[in-house]
């Protein structure tokens, strides 16, 4: 009998001549893709034989240890071209000793190549597979049912027991083995109570889709990928349509509460932006909606409970109760999603407070995967925050609103086109430059009006609101507690009623300014987050007695993915560190869930790597409210800036008449309350 050896695997064993090398991978257990079932339709079984002697394995493989290429593989014109050197496994026989390699593009859980989201490091563990499978003609003595005719093919053809087939499957049956010429192609979905068809397309299908979704309080974004390479095939995204009645988390949970029926509108309005979602990536690869077959959907507690159609109000007063805290399956149109064949998984939530998006970012970043302490922050209208390494981790969210994203900023807007995202100004003359989105010009440059023309200026986003008030506190325009000083001999600064504002932009479209109001709606936002850090590192500090060092500060979201480090400390949305340990990770939430879509193995991994995070609710701490306000300043009232004073000339803190009042009054009324001192 002749011996074959895969590689890279090193998987060996001996085999009846004459055996195919599919067959031959199925009895060693070699992971050698095949969808057709060895009909030399597909081409996903292409394997390389290796000519030459092997001395690891004492095999002198040659030409000849396969049989000739044969009338199949002569005229392959399958779906998936057939690479140089490359034999069909379903078609090549064994004939002597022989080496074959397995490329990555024929291994069923391959590592990802290709991807717009960060997904390296995982190998494909789809929770899907699918199977060709041709059907024979009834007769009138013996007519099975669809669905027994599909289990005994599954069995005979793929030697696969599958003991259940979805309705969505039964309904899809008898018209696909009309339409396919009773040739079908068969999803099988694989995790479960046991494994269960859920999709019959007629004829040879060769790839299924499924869709990782980050379901934001202020932005939806969604990516299609392939459940077989791992490949992101479309991306989309989307305002989330229920900002119009509210605008952060609380504020919708304020309309449920006082509008009879406010639940199902926010419902509809979720369900129905993610449905256009769907259609848009489907449209953008050029698929059908039959072909997606499951959606990973993460998001923050108030926003998964209401897209599932679960009453969020528990969750807008303490003790913040959950209706549920694991993973939730459903089958997608019952929750509005037109997709016939797909379900909806639903990452489990850590607390009332802490989300199933958090879930996702821990799985991406992998604090529970590290001998280092990280400090991972996913910055939005909900602040969801991080702290742990391989033996402990904390999480809790801070409400930050949506001020990081544009809104309540009186010139904000959206990253688009036109939205000022970079500014620097001047230490002397405190005149100001920007970028706009679409050039790759300051605006002092030469070009940069004809930019400016065809662009327009049109407002200030996420990260150019963060610079801009990171700049104005660095020249001076601000003080450390954020006022305004109108009392600098500027053209930038100027009047705005009882305050003053600072003028960024004149003349390339509407002015644009930076006002009082706008700087307060920064400091409250980075105070909330400051704070729900702080306290993570006042519990760390509790349970191990010494402060974490933290040289490892991760900013997720998509917001978190275009703030500039540096300007994080200057305005103090991070404790002081090494610059070079401050980075963006980008969505972080949604390579998480993209990675619970490709990996059952990755999902069954979050699931249990929240069990050991301990949650902490900042609505009921106590000290909150002390850390929020001495988080005000910038970068902070009582924290040291020694790296960042490094890379910037930091302002010596003077304290503004007001805030000196305010402190002046809170001593005299402590010294009232504590009495006299011996």
């Amino acid at each position: 009998m002749p011996r074959i050896v895969f590689t890279p695997s090193g998987r060996d064993g001996q085999v009846e001549s004459g055996s195919t090398v599919l067959e031959a991978a199925r009895q060693l257990g070699v992971d050698l893709d095949s969808i057709c079932s060895g009909r030399g339709l597909c081409g996903r079984c292409q394997i390389v034989p290796s000519v030459g002697s092997f001395a690891k394995w004492s095999i002198e493989s040659t030409v000849g240890s396969l049989s000739a290429v044969g009338s199949t593989e002569a005229n392959y014109h399958g779906a998936r071209p057939l690479a140089a050197d490359a034999r069909l496994g379903c078609t090549a026989q064994i004939e002597s000793d022989v080496v074959v390699d397995v490329p990555p593009m024929s291994q069923r859980h391959r590592p990802v190549v290709r991807k717009s989201l960060d997904v390296a490091g995982i190998i494909v563990d789809s929770a899907f597979e699918l199977a060709y499978i041709e059907l024979d003609t009834p007769d009138l003595d013996d007519t099975p049912s669809a669905a027994d005719q599909i289990r005994t093919a599954l069995a005979t053809q793929h030697e696969r027991t599958v003991p259940l087939v979805s309705l969505p499957a039964i309904r899809a049956a008898q018209q696909a083995f009309h339409k396919g010429d009773r040739a079908v192609t068969i999803a099988t979905r694989l995790t479960g109570h046991a494994p269960e068809v859920v999709s019959v397309w007629p004829g040879f299908v060769d790839a299924a889709y499924g869709v990782a979704v980050d379901l934001g309080s202020t932005t939806i974004a969604a990516h299609l990928c392939d459940l077989a390479t791992g490949e992101v095939v479309a991306s989309a995204g989307a305002m989330n349509p229920q900002i119009r009645l509210g605008e952060d988390l609380m504020s919708r949970v304020s309309y449920v509460m006082m509008n009879p029926g406010g639940d199902r509108e926010l419902t509809n309005l979720a369900q129905s932006a993610l449905d256009t979602l769907v259609g848009e990536l489907v449209e953008e690869a050029g698929v059908s909606r039959d072909s997606v077959l499951e959606l990973v959907v993460v998001g923050n507690p108030i926003m998964t409970h209401l897209f599932l159609g679960i009453d969020p109000t528990p969750l807008g007063q303490a003790p913040f109760e959950l209706a549920t805290d694991g993973s939730v399956t459903a089958p997608a149109p019952s929750l509005g999603i037109d997709a016939r064949f797909a379900s909806v998984y639903v990452l489990p939530c850590i607390a009332g407070h802490v989300g199933a998006d958090t879930a996702a970012v821990i799985l991406s970043e992998g604090p529970h995967r590290s001998a280092t302490v990280q400090l991972l922050v996913d910055v939005g209208t909900n602040a969801e925050i991080v702290l742990g390494n391989d033996k402990w981790q904390f999480a809790a969210s801070s409400p930050t609103g949506p001020a990081f994203e544009g809104a309540q900023i009186s010139c904000g807007q959206r990253a688009t086109a036109g939205a000022i995202e970079r500014v620097r100004i001047d230490r002397h003359t405190l005149a100001p430059r920007y970028k706009i989105i679409g050039s790759d010009l300051w605006s002092d440059e030469d070009g940069f009006a004809d930019a400016a023309k065809r662009l327009g200026v049109t407002g200030v986003c996420g990260s150019g609101i963060i610079e801009v008030v990171g700049e104005m506190f660095l020249a001076g325009i601000i003080d450390a507690d954020g006022v305004v000083q109108g009392t600098l001999d500027s053209p930038h600064i100027v009047a705005d009623g009882r305050t003053f504002s600072y003028v960024l932009s004149e003349g390339d479209g509407p002015t644009l300014r930076i006002t009082q109001t706008d700087v307060r709606a920064i400091q409250l936002a980075k105070a909330a987050l400051r704070a729900g850090i702080d306290l993570l590192v006042e519990r760390a500090v509790a349970m191990h007695g010494i402060a974490p060092e933290l040289t490892d500060i991760r900013l997720a979201g998509a917001f978190g993915a275009h703030i500039d480090p540096l300007y994080a400390m200057v305005l103090g949305l991070v404790p002081d560190c090494p610059l070079e340990g401050v980075r963006s990770v980008g969505n972080a939430a949604g390579v998480g869930a993209a990675r619970a879509l490709l990996s059952v193995a990755q999902r069954a991994e979050v699931e249990a790597a929240i069990r050991g995070v301990h949650k902490i609710e900042t609505a009921t701490e106590a000290n909150f409210q002390e850390l929020f306000v001495a988080a005000m300043a910038f970068p902070h009232r009582d924290a040291p800036s020694p790296h960042l004073a490094g890379h910037v000339t930091v302002p010596t803190r003077a304290i503004s008449d007001s805030s000196a009042n305010t402190r002046r009054r809170r001593q005299r009324m402590r010294a009232t309350s504590e009495g006299p001192t011996s």
